[in-house]
């Protein structure tokens, strides 16, 4: 079992901001983590829509982001980042795809960030649920923040 990740960003107080989704500019949100284990090596984010019809539909998934205490926001497109992050498959295609529900509906958005002791070999064609696999042995901490949007 893993350790709770205690992380702080802009959806924390149950909302999200209009530049944070599809309706706006689009762009991650700014991540903070209080307290990350020495031990940590990587950090990986999803975004799910957990309204959706389609359990847990993907919006986000990112790994090998450098262990540290923050995680910008704005974090660019494609598969393979210059900081040696990795962008999968979802909602996004290598990218992040913020909320943007239909007109007139509210759907809730699970934010999960995961601190890995290792760098994973995992290819940008990679879903979600490839990312668990490949990360369930790995995962030291985990915490995650929910936040609806219309």
């Amino acid at each position: 079992m893993y350790e709770m990740l205690e992380i702080d960003c802009c959806i924390s107080c149950g909302k999200f901001p209009i530049e944070n989704t599809g309706r706006g500019e689009d762009i991650s949100p700014e991540i903070v983590i209080k307290n990350l284990s020495l031990k940590a090596v990587s950090l990986a984010v999803t975004l799910e829509d957990i309204g959706h019809p389609i359990k847990d539909f993907t919006h986000w998934v990112i790994w090998n982001i450098p262990a540290d205490n923050i995680i910008k926001g704005g974090i660019a497109r494609g598969k393979n980042l210059s900081d040696g992050s990795v962008q999968g498959i979802g909602y996004g295609m290598h990218r992040y795809a913020g909320p943007k529900p239909p007109k007139g509906k509210t759907h809730s958005y699970r934010l999960t960030v995961y601190s890995l002791d290792c760098m994973l070999e995992l290819g940008a064609d990679s879903f979600k649920r490839d990312f668990l696999k490949k990360a369930q042995e790995h995962i030291l901490q985990k915490g995650s923040v929910t936040g609806e949007f219309e």
